[in-house]
């Protein structure tokens, strides 16, 4: 994946909510260091979230993320599907599905070159302080943890699960 972007990386940064980023009197940890307020933390994920720019898809090229199952950690319920693809821009498109209300929703985002953050909201308005994000590699993995931010005081981690592809019929 670090061969596809535009000015891509030598490492890469793995976000692991709770363990290596997390939140401690109000200000937000990578590894031991405070990198942010609570408040801050957000408002970078909204940015980076609001800054994709408007693209014409067919000039765009896509490299699918796959499609994921999202349940919270702590259930392992799950009726949320997010399907996710990134261009070499970093720009992040995609589709929610919510199986309880029947509600489908367009995401887009950015990945920010600095920090690796992938980040994300719906694309048509609802819920306009809902953000997700995680780290632009995570997405590549078969498991992940996603920070769900549902406004700047309220966050929960959810674990970001890849659905198998579909086998397809053979001739």
């Amino acid at each position: 994946m670090t061969g596809w972007f535009v000015n891509s990386w030598n490492e890469p940064a793995y976000y692991n909510y709770g363990q290596n980023v997390y939140y401690q009197d109000n200000s937000v940890y990578y590894g031991e260091e405070a990198i942010a307020s609570a408040e801050e933390y957000y408002d970078q994920a909204a940015t980076i979230a609001q800054s994709a720019p408007e693209v014409d898809d067919e000039k765009i090229e896509w490299m699918p993320l796959g499609v994921f199952a999202l349940t919270q950690t702590d259930t392992g319920e799950s009726n949320m599907i997010l399907q996710l693809a990134v261009s070499k821009e970093g720009i992040i498109a995609g589709s929610f599905f919510n199986e309880t209300t029947d509600a489908t929703h367009p995401v887009e985002g950015m990945v920010d070159k600095a920090s690796q953050r992938a980040s994300w909201s719906f694309a048509d308005g609802t819920n306009p302080d809902l953000v997700m994000e995680t780290g632009i590699y995570n997405l590549t993995q078969d498991e992940t943890e996603a920070l769900l931010h549902f406004n700047k005081e309220k966050t929960q981690t959810f674990l970001m699960v890849r659905l198998p592809e579909p086998e397809t019929e053979k001739n």
